[in-house]
């Protein structure tokens, strides 16, 4: 049941963000393993913000955090994600800036879940 926060520096068109959202979900089931129909994914778009790099503003900038279970993907799984979806962002955002940082955030299963259980217990319950 991952959860992805895509933060941009510049908006989409309700069209973009729809098709960015099911192609990181899509992403997310088959190279990181997960149940697509859990999966949520939110993308941020301006707001008030501004995006510096390097004490620059930046015009076409990006970051992606997935949380996932601690334990449930391997080092190789998490390097195949971040270089696709890297290259997702680079093909729907050409312009996107060197500085594009994607995290794959490991919780561990006592801290966090969903519908009000953790995953610990959830994985208790399955057993």
């Amino acid at each position: 049941m991952p959860f992805a926060r895509l933060t941009l520096s510049l908006d989409l068109s309700p069209d973009e963000g729809s098709r960015l959202c099911n192609e990181l979900t899509d992403l997310i089931a088959d190279e990181l393993g997960k149940r697509q129909e859990l999966t949520s994914v939110l993308i941020d778009v301006p707001g008030g913000h501004h995006w510096t790099i390097g004490g620059s503003g930046q015009r076409t900038a990006a970051h992606l955090e997935v949380c996932v279970t601690a334990g449930t993907n391997s080092e190789e799984e998490k390097g195949a994600f971040m270089a696709s979806a890297m290259s997702l962002l680079r093909r729907t955002l050409p312009d996107l800036e060197l500085a594009t940082y994607i995290v794959v955030n490991e919780n561990p299963a006592t801290d966090w879940g969903y519908d009000g259980r953790t995953q610990a217990d959830r994985a208790r319950c399955k057993a």
